[in-house]
């Protein structure tokens, strides 16, 4: 008896060592020399990228001993895990599914297994209302798997589309990230770069070189600043793994779980009754005179703390996470001193994106409103400048969430609307009373109104400057929009914040229904 269980005690170890020594191979991904060339190129591996961005001993590994289930080409070929960590963990102790690419093994290629891998923990993030954050770090389509492999994007591309909006989706791009490839990370919520190590493109140097004749290096092509000041691909650029991981760490924070559920309060020791007499300093009544808007904002959130995002794209307008009185919101506001705030074709998608993903995740929306209008020309007009503004006037009108305008300085024609007018269903319109609401500025519309005036005048530019004072005292300020019911209340600039955490208060448990559709078609 004793011999009989020793025996099979033996059969246990045996198998045992077995699993380990199999799990051993996989969590060594590509090898010392692969994981030694890795941290060479400045990089993480996919495991130690894990080990950053969650709680300390949450990882649950899924799919841990998956082989790629490759054809003749693939013979002989050892690929741990499939070129892919996958598995759920927490961060801040909420639960989150990941999955992290593993350069070290076959250049982390897209296989059919490895897109198996993916797509798994994408269901189960959607079954259970998580996020879904993918650290990518790729040579793009596995092309010894040939379709299979264009199969597996296609899986992935299908995923990302169809939980868009219902759980929120991260990207971390942590390497290359080349032709089909970089349409997953597109079509995700968030996109975050780390500089000099990564990049995007669709077709690389090579092939530009054949076609084009032009030459152009990697980073020059697709690199993070390319994507956050250029083409505004990407929301943020760290200058590093661990500084990326990090960040979406703090950008989850200001996100729910899912569309079900609102962002999590947290607690703050910044009063909500907290005064700001610094506002005077800051915003001066002469509407020529530039100020930082990003003081603004800072003034009146807690802590002073506000994650911007794409803040080197489009800087005319201002997008980003904040907390008032430990809520969660999103600040949408024109920038004065980049082309005096005037709303362009990448500031009306920059905008009209940020505001459909707060709408998205129950984040209450707060406008700061600035604007002479949109920029006028010729190459907006051709490029589409009417398509692109109507995006911003669709977000806000689709939106559902508390929205709350706040008028600075100046709200000028068109641009009035598309900043969040009480037309266009914002809940509560407040503005200083430095504000002047108006079609236009005094200037150009003392031109027009008064033109036959000033014209016949015997000194038309004494008439012309009297015109201008004229209009200016009867419209522009805030008190002809109030008497009509368009603002709510003016409002000295130090009870900003008060005012306004007192309203988001007031509008937490809003609810608003839209008429019955299968989804509307935004101006795209």
């Amino acid at each position: 008896m004793i011999l009989q269980m020793a025996e099979k005690l033996g059969a246990l170890q045996e198998l045992l060592a077995e699993m380990d020594t199999r799990r051993a191979k996989v969590v060594g991904g590509g090898g010392p020399e692969r994981i030694k060339k890795q941290h060479q190129g400045g990089k993480m591996t996919a495991r130690e990228r894990l080990e950053v961005l969650l709680d300390a001993d949450s990882f649950l590994e899924l799919s841990t001993f998956v082989q790629h289930q490759g054809g003749k080409l693939m013979n002989g070929v050892d690929a741990p895990g499939d070129g892919v960590v996958t598995g759920r963990g927490t961060i801040a102790g909420r639960q989150v599914f990941v999955f992290s690419q593993d350069f070290t093994v076959l250049g982390g290629s897209l296989g059919k297994m490895n897109a198996q891998k993916v797509a798994q923990v994408m269901d189960l993030a959607a079954k259970t209302g998580c996020p879904i954050i993918g650290l990518n770090d790729s040579a793009g389509a596995r092309i010894q798997e040939g379709v299979d492999s264009l199969s597996g994007y296609g899986e992935i591309f299908y995923r990302n589309a169809i939980y868009s909006g219902s759980v929120p989706q991260i990207s971390a791009i942590l390497g290359p990230c080349a032709g089909g490839a970089v349409y997953s990370p597109a079509l995700t919520d968030f996109i975050v770069m780390a500089r000099g190590s990564s990049y995007m493109f669709i077709t690389g140097p090579e092939v530009i070189k054949s076609v084009t004749r032009e030459e152009v290096t990697f980073d020059e092509l697709g690199g993070a600043d390319v994507h956050t000041q250029k083409s505004g691909v990407a929301h943020l650029e760290r200058d590093s793994d661990s500084e990326v991981l990090e960040t979406i760490r703090e950008l989850l924070a200001f996100l729910p779980q899912n569309a079900k559920e609102k962002p999590p309060m947290l607690p703050t020791t910044d009063p909500s009754n907290r005064s700001n007499p610094k506002l005077l300093e800051i915003v001066s009544p002469d509407t020529k005179r530039p100020y930082n808007m990003l003081e603004v904002i800072r003034e009146l959130i807690d802590d002073h703390h506000f994650l911007e995002i794409q803040p080197d794209f489009a800087k005319n307008i201002i997008c980003g996470f904040a907390r008032m009185g430990g809520r969660s919101v999103g600040i949408v506001a024109n920038n004065p001193r980049q082309m005096a705030g005037t709303l362009t074709i990448d500031a009306s998608d920059k905008a009209a994106r940020f505001i459909r993903t707060c709408d998205c995740y129950n984040i209450p929306m707060v406008t700061l409103v600035d604007v002479t209008g949109f920029l006028p020309g010729v190459a907006q007009e051709h490029a589409g400048i009417i398509r692109h503004g109507a995006k911003m006037l669709y977000a806000y009108a689709e939106a559902t969430v508390p929205k709350i305008t706040l008028i600075v300085r100046k709200s000028y024609g068109g641009a009035y609307l598309a900043m969040n007018s009480r037309d266009m269903g914002a809940d509560v319109v407040l503005a200083w009373p430095t504000a002047a609401v108006a079609v236009m500025g005094a200037d150009g519309a003392a031109n027009i109104v008064y033109r036959r005036e000033i014209m016949q005048s015997e000194n038309p530019e004494a008439t012309r400057a009297q015109k201008i004072a004229e209009y200016k005292a009867a419209f522009e300020n805030p008190y002809v929009a109030a008497s009509k019911g368009y603002i709510d209340d003016v409002i000295a600039p130090e009870d900003s914040r008060r005012i306004l955490i007192q309203a988001l208060e007031m509008l937490a448990l809003k609810e608003e229904t839209r008429p019955y559709k299968k989804h509307g078609n935004i101006p795209l």
